[in-house]
């Protein structure tokens, strides 16, 4: 395979096998990839000079390269929440909107006091993934982790893995990059599970003869049809589709399908319907109903699946449910146009209301400040309030499903 980019020879090209020194999303979540003096500017394209973006690295430092990057995760200081990082040498350089800012570069000490210098990688890790906000610096096999609120340091040491040279956060997980490979791990204990390395051209970039997974592609908006869709406690977003969702609260950091089984493993057949209460999440299969409890990631409860029947009172399959945000009722949509609903705080729990609707059939179904979504092929028809919905008589206006709703291409 060529080395290089359009016949340019002073261009790297990543498709060919390289380790990066640094990956970094921006605020506004698009990521770069950087080697020496070029970087990439998400998953495709060619490489170009690092300092066409971050023009004072090279006016003022001339670095050539970076040692590592981060984008801060620090909620409680937005002077400096989505600022970029890059480290060089003893010398820390901040970015926001790709300006650098007022001081800078500093000594990694000034900022990041008891972090040690030529560092290899660095990546946030958010409080609820680790144990507070904190920023994870590797240097060898040494991971120094640095706790953005109390500047305290600890230092641990995880052999098992390999030497990172670039570090990544993407959608919840994190990444070691070594040579042209990853290998993801735990920011807390540093576990690995599963079987790394795995070549970073089959999932972080496109590339000829590269690629991996569901094949999942995104559909035209004209094409689309949901199984399933849901938002959880934390804001969290999912479609489903197929054996495929999609996580639609990431759009910033880049939307991309994932086999089902990735995050819930248990539901290997796809879904009938989804609804989200009290922080778990609860995916309908014919009779069977999955329960898991939300956190950073899902875990089955024991006991689980049971059918419907057991669960919610309720027999035959389900075409959508949902759940209002501070509601305790799911609204459960079956034989086409029947909701009923059950109190999820009963004990049994039973079917309270059984009404007719006046669209048939529903694909799926979502509830959140803009009223209730009904979902029926390309189309979505919207109501104020489940009780208007089932009180209603009269069809609303069906309009299309776009980009900014569900990720679709328009």
């Amino acid at each position: 395979m060529c080395l290089f980019v359009g016949g340019d020879a002073s261009l790297p090209d990543r498709c060919a096998g390289i380790e990066f020194d640094a990956i970094t999303p921006d605020e506004k979540g698009n990521t770069f990839f950087f080697k020496g003096a070029h970087l990439w500017k998400g998953f495709a394209g060619p490489a170009v000079l690092s300092n066409e973006s971050f023009k004072e690295l090279d006016d003022i430092h001339h670095i050539g390269h970076v040692d590592a990057a981060f984008r801060m995760h620090n909620k409680d200081n937005l002077d400096d929440h989505d600022h970029i990082y890059f480290f060089l040498d003893d010398k820390v350089f901040s970015y926001y909107n790709h300006t650098l800012e007022d001081g800078y570069p500093k000594g990694i000490q000034d900022d990041f006091p008891g972090v040690p210098t030529h560092l290899d990688a660095a990546v946030e890790c958010p409080q609820g993934e680790c144990m507070t906000d904190s920023v994870l610096f590797f240097k060898g096999n040494d991971v120094h982790v640095y706790d953005i609120s109390t500047k305290a340091v600890k230092t641990k040491q995880w052999s098992h893995l390999p030497v990172c040279t670039a570090a990544f956060r993407w959608l919840e997980h994190y990444y070691c990059f070594h040579g042209n490979n990853f290998t993801r791990f735990h920011p807390v204990s540093g576990e690995v599970n599963g079987t790394y390395p795995k070549d970073a051209r089959n999932y972080f970039m496109r590339c000829p003869n590269f690629g991996h997974g569901a094949g999942h592609k995104v559909p035209k908006c004209s094409e689309t049809k949901l199984d399933a869709i849901t938002t959880d406690d934390a804001g969290k977003t999912y479609l489903f589709s197929g054996p495929n969702y999609m996580r639609l609260d990431t759009r910033r950091d880049g939307l991309h399908g994932f086999q089902i089984t990735r995050t819930w493993k248990e539901v290997t057949q796809g879904v009938d319907a989804v609804f989200s209460y009290d922080n778990k999440i609860y995916l309908i299969k014919g009779d069977q109903i999955y329960i898991y409890k939300g956190a950073a990631h899902y875990t089955l409860i024991e006991g689980y699946p049971k059918t419907l029947k057991e669960e919610l009172g309720i027999e035959g399959t389900v075409d959508a449910a949902f759940v209002c945000p501070n509601e305790h009722i799911v609204h459960i949509i079956q034989d086409g146009n029947r909701m009923r609903d059950v109190d999820l705080t009963a004990t049994p729990r039973v079917i309270n209301r059984d009404v007719p609707l006046p669209i048939s059939p529903i694909d799926a179904a979502l509830c959140g400040a803009d009223g209730i979504n009904l979902f029926k092929g390309s189309e979505y028809y919207n109501y104020e309030s489940a009780m208007i919905l089932a009180m209603g008589r009269i069809r609303a206006i069906p309009k299309p499903v776009t980009s900014a709703m569900i990720g679709c291409e328009d």
